[in-house]
């Protein structure tokens, strides 16, 4: 079985600058967990998950962060406004995004994709043709897939 045989579709995706609050609503009022993130051709550019929006450990994640702007900024000092940015609540897809995306074909075998969840951590991919996300393959997904192979040998 390919991804093509499992994935979910039609795809909600949402575009770079779509804030996290609609983000949080389209996942509520969708039933879904996540979405990619696509440029404006389209293209999956990141996926936004629930744990995105609301980890747990945000602050430690923002504090990685500092860190690493402190980094690049080579002891200099980082301007407020960069850092109010970066504490506000109003923040966009791009600001959360979980970036670049792991990616599958229509033709990826569901092995391949069980090896990519393990292998990366994740729990879903989106499934591109032509350089457009047109599926997503979640765990159910495989889950669904197993079961139905074992009833049906």
């Amino acid at each position: 079985m390919n991804a093509r045989d499992v994935m979910s579709e039609p795809v909600v995706s949402v575009h770079p600058d779509t804030s996290t609050r609609e983000i949080a609503r389209l996942l509520v009022e969708k039933g879904i967990s996540a979405v990619p993130v696509v440029n404006d051709d389209g293209a999956p550019i990141g996926m936004v998950s629930e744990g995105d929006l609301i980890h747990p450990e945000r602050a430690v994640r923002e504090s990685r962060r500092q860190s690493w702007l402190e980094i690049l900024a080579e002891g200099q000092p980082i301007s407020s406004e960069l850092l109010a940015w970066l504490h506000s609540q109003n923040h966009s897809a791009r600001a959360v995004m979980s970036a670049p995306p792991i990616t599958v074909s229509e033709d990826t075998e569901l092995r391949e994709i069980a090896r990519l969840f393990v292998t990366h951590r994740i729990k879903r991919v989106p499934v591109v043709r032509d350089g457009r996300v047109t599926g997503i393959v979640a765990r159910g997904d495989l889950l669904r897939a197993l079961a139905s192979s074992q009833a049906n040998p």
